[in-house]
């Protein structure tokens, strides 16, 4: 297994691993009950959805982690789940199964252009420091996630956000998490991160913010039945042939792509395994990431992406596809014990995804900032990340505007033509979103 894995090569070791698998999962638990919640909102069955996207996640994070060999982690993704439910089956009236086909779809044509190396070929065509930006980007937009889902940033309709209530019980429980996590780390504990999650948990059952499990039903429970959502997809294939749902799959293979391709980027970059700027086994990783939007479409959940999140584990010492494999056991495991999953609560986790925007953020030094025509479109990326709550809007602005300051600056030659046609295709996306 070390050998496989690379344990020596890489720098790390079992117990590092497996630390950073349990880190990457209870960060990204949540989603064991968001994503239920949201595509129950289409009419979708909660317990089947629930069943599907820890089978999603575990099925595809195995595949990242042992053919790939990265510390990345799949689940049903953020924002993709939203649009699934609000804009596609609620606003267009596109039923469930139907959006499950166009799913199914979006995940085999994006399999097929990274089996043909064009995905791999457009991620290559990206400049360097537009990837370090990128990268910087999700860092600062993970941490404004962190922060909002802690309470200490909330809305604020006449500035748009505001320093939330800071005498509120659970805002104090993720701010004592933060101090704690950032106080290990300061004394050099790489397991920092792990560690305060735990102690926060205590905290919060000590003070009676966190429940404490009362009997066996409070651990353990069944699985739900796949049943009413398991092949929905193949069954309706036939009805994905209209103008709306080409819309619909262009669109979630659009944001899956650049969503993935920003999340690898960003990993790879934080977990020190990126040579000469570029991504190895690029192809290896996109195909695992691809695969797993057509497995969850089958099992019945929206897209499933690579998340970012995955930058928890690596901020605790995670390098290789061990601690994919590790959360991916995780996942497994959350199927017969989904309700002792619900005392790690948003501001128990807010914390790891703050330090660990801190942590990404460091990529910004070398950038180079003294060239203006590369300073605009990487700080574009970085600051559009967090301010649109998208990665692919961020990535889309800067992409737009580096061929621009390239071309005035006299530099057009530099300049790949992939990124001349990824300006295009952004622009005419923008178009489309008007």
């Amino acid at each position: 297994m070390k050998k496989y894995f690379q344990f020596e090569e890489l720098g790390t070791n079992f117990r590092t691993e497996t630390i950073a698998g349990i880190t990457t999962f209870l960060a990204m638990a949540y989603i064991l009950f968001v994503n239920p919640a949201t595509l129950g909102e289409a009419g979708m069955d909660k317990g089947a959805v629930f069943t599907a996207t820890a089978l999603a996640a575990a099925i595809g994070t195995l595949i990242m982690g042992l053919v790939a060999k990265y510390p990345v982690v799949l689940a049903p993704g953020m924002g993709l789940n939203a649009f699934f439910t609000f804009a596609v089956v609620i606003g267009l009236g596109i039923p469930w199964e139907t959006a499950l086909s166009g799913v199914l779809v979006s995940g085999v044509i994006l399999v097929i252009l990274t089996l043909t190396r064009i995905r791999e070929k457009i991620i290559d065509a990206i400049p360097s420091n537009l990837k370090l930006a990128v990268g910087a980007g999700i860092g600062l937009f993970i941490a404004f996630v962190g922060l909002q889902s802690a309470g200490i940033v909330v809305n604020n309709d006449a500035t748009l956000v505001g320093i939330g209530d800071l005498t509120s019980p659970t805002v104090l429980l993720a701010i004592f998490g933060l101090i704690i996590s950032v106080i290990l780390l300061t004394y050099g504990i790489k397991a920092g991160i792990f560690y305060g999650m735990i102690i926060s948990v205590i905290v919060g059952m000590i003070f009676g913010l966190i429940a404490l499990p009362t009997g066996l039903g409070d651990i353990v429970g069944g699985v739900p039945s796949l049943a009413p959502t398991f092949g929905q997809a193949f069954l309706n294939l036939g009805n994905i042939f209209t103008m709306d749902m080409l819309v619909v799959i262009l669109t979630l293979m659009f944001v899956d792509f650049f969503d993935t391709a920003g999340t690898l980027v960003a990993v790879a970059s934080q977990a020190g395994i990126m040579k000469d700027g570029k991504l190895p086994r690029a192809g290896r990783a996109l195909v695992s990431d691809s695969s797993g939007s057509v497995i969850g479409a089958i099992l019945g959940t929206s897209s499933t992406t690579s998340y970012v999140e995955s930058t928890a584990g690596v901020g605790v010492g995670g390098k290789s596809g061990f601690t994919a494999v590790v959360a991916a056991g995780c996942f497994l495991l959350a199927l017969f014990f989904s309700p002792l999953l619900s005392i790690v609560t948003a501001e128990v986790t807010a914390p790891a995804l703050i330090i660990v925007g801190v942590l990404m953020a460091s990529q910004l030094k070398n950038i180079e900032w003294d060239q203006f025509e590369v300073a605009v479109p990487a700080f574009f990326i970085v600051l559009m990340m967090p301010l649109t709550y998208s990665i692919a809007t961020g990535i889309a602005v800067g992409f737009i505007f580096y061929p621009i300051t390239m071309l005035v600056k006299g530099k057009a030659k530099e300049v790949h033509p992939i990124m001349y046609a990824l300006a295009v295709i952004f622009i005419l996306y923008f178009i489309f979103l008007g």
